[in-house]
């Protein structure tokens, strides 16, 4: 298969599909070697990036098209008249907690925060941020929680690897909390979603708490 075709077939199954496609399969069903692939999806990240509207994003082996992060603010303004509310510092915390230690559980990543997360659990879970991936071997087995490719794809990272220095990730987020000058785009873990309104704890939440106090 020539270059050209092949940059353009993956461009055009991005387009139909909409959704991260993973690169492993394109390999296998289209015949081709990983290395072919690989080469594509260089040329094509080189073609949509920069001022580009449009930024092909590269996590967890997978591939997708996505809008330009630079233009956040007018995409936000055209599909969605109510402006969404940033993710909160205490939730920005919690994923960057849940990244460095995954798995991890709640009541650990209590014990980092000093304080209860439950709705910063519930935040994240709803956004599809973080995942139930198990219980840990200990009394209650307790729920522990990790990362999702939605996580990946949010921040624009192709694999946990990439992250920040965590020290570094955390002091920069304790400087918001503390209402310094420092600008939110300066945090690397860092971008707008709509937060639900405070909701009764989930009865797995719920139940999983009681265990714990029995234990």
């Amino acid at each position: 298969m020539e270059i050209e075709q092949l940059d353009e077939i993956i461009e055009a199954l991005l387009l139909v599909s909409g959704e991260g496609i993973s690169m492993s399969e394109i390999v296998e069903l289209l015949e081709l070697q990983q290395s072919e692939v690989k080469q594509s999806v260089a040329r094509l990240k080189k073609k949509y990036g920069g001022k580009c509207g449009i930024h092909l994003l590269n996590y967890n082996g997978k591939i997708q098209f996505g809008s330009n992060p630079a233009y956040a603010d007018a995409i936000s303004s055209v599909l969605n008249p109510i402006k969404e509310k940033e993710l909160s510092n205490a939730a920005l915390e919690t994923v960057a907690i849940v990244a460095y230690k995954q798995p991890v559980t709640r009541l650990e990543i209590e014990q980092i925060r000093g304080v209860n997360c439950d709705y910063a659990v519930q935040v994240l879970l709803k956004h599809n941020l973080i995942e139930v991936v198990g219980r840990k071997d200990v009394v209650g087995k307790p729920l522990l929680f990790g990362t999702t490719d939605m996580f990946l794809k949010r921040f624009q990272i192709e694999s946990i690897e990439q992250l920040p220095d965590y020290e570094q990730l955390l002091a920069s987020i304790k400087v918001l909390e503390e209402g310094n000058a420092a600008k939110p785009e300066e945090v690397s873990l860092y971008n707008e979603f709509e937060l639900p309104e405070e909701e009764e704890t989930p009865d797995f939440l719920e139940a999983e708490t009681d265990l714990q106090k029995i234990g």
